[in-house]
């Protein structure tokens, strides 16, 4: 069956780019609405922006959204995972300013909120993204995959100069609680020379660096406390990659593979998948289908315990 929220849970932060204060309230919503954002800010016009790949503007920070009027939410990215990854596929995201609060730089704190309010079953059942044949992307050295499978996996690879960084790869089956388990906390990262770059540009103003992201320096990680596992940086890119597929309009059969790959690659790998004929069809989930998609299965003694 389909999930919504049991009752509204509110997120209060600063967003990481524009480093704005926002106030973000998820709402539950009725079988077949989908995941949609409204600004709460704005008076006149349209305000509802849908949370689907085809309202992704290419950002090469986040993840930003926009609809036909130009109304639009940015960072999205990490609340999609988490809903994602508690099985919520019904919701209605009021926000009152233009940038998802970055937090902890992780999902963490929002799937804590959503399953400290609980889940509730919708009489309709779980629709589906079945993946029927291979597909990919390739720009600049970046691939991004998608290929037939029973179930959602993710498997990523990075490459970075930086020693703390390196070479890094993990591959996860997003069954049975794995989200919450393995990826939703681990946080965003950056380089040092990276964020001075951005604050000269008006940009990544939000809270002092380390409190929200990881910051690396050569061999050195200069966030307090350190990691939180040692490759949470590729855990990072998987959580980015689910809250990123979450965008498809339903849970994604099939194993994505990324290599390099950031969020503007992952979308247009969504596009390609929609615009091949024959490379996607929607299905409705069957009891032993549904059990298999991520959320299932979650327990809440199972989130990790994080600041």
């Amino acid at each position: 069956m389909q999930t919504t929220v049991k009752s509204a849970i509110v997120f209060e932060g600063i967003g990481l780019h524009t480093g704005r204060s926002a106030r973000v309230v998820v709402r539950p919503a009725s079988a077949e609405h989908g995941i949609w954002f409204r600004r709460t800010d704005i008076a006149l016009g349209d305000t509802l922006v849908p949370a689907l790949w085809h309202s992704v503007e290419h950002s090469p920070l986040c993840t930003r959204l926009v609809n036909a009027s130009g109304v639009s939410v940015s960072t999205v990215e990490h609340l999609m995972a988490a809903l994602a990854g508690c099985g919520v596929h019904n919701a209605l995201i009021g926000i009152d300013g233009p940038e998802v609060p970055i937090l902890d730089g992780s999902a963490a704190p929002f799937v804590r909120g959503i399953m400290a309010r609980g889940l509730r079953r919708l009489s309709a059942p779980v629709r589906a993204i079945r993946v029927l044949l291979p597909v990919s992307v390739e720009q600049g050295g970046a691939t991004a995959r998608l290929a037939p499978a029973r179930t959602m996996s993710i498997d990523f690879h990075i490459d970075f100069p930086d020693p703390a960084i390196g070479r890094q790869s993990r591959r996860l089956e997003m069954s049975n609680g794995a989200f919450a388990r393995e990826l939703c906390d681990s946080r965003t990262f950056c380089r040092k020379a990276d964020v001075e770059q951005m604050q000269a540009n008006g940009l990544a103003l939000g809270g002092a660096p380390g409190e929200n992201a990881v910051v690396f320096d050569g061999d050195r990680v200069l966030s307090p406390g350190g990691l939180r596992h040692s490759d949470e940086p590729v855990r990072h890119k998987m959580l980015d990659a689910l809250g990123d597929l979450a965008l498809a309009g339903g849970p994604v059969i099939g194993a994505y593979t990324g290599d390099k790959a950031g969020h503007a690659l992952t979308n247009t790998l969504l596009r390609k998948l929609f615009a091949t004929p024959g490379a996607a069809r929607m299905v409705v989930c069957d009891a032993a289908m549904t059990a298999r998609l991520p959320g299932t299965g979650l327990d809440w003694s199972e989130i990790p315990r994080v600041a």
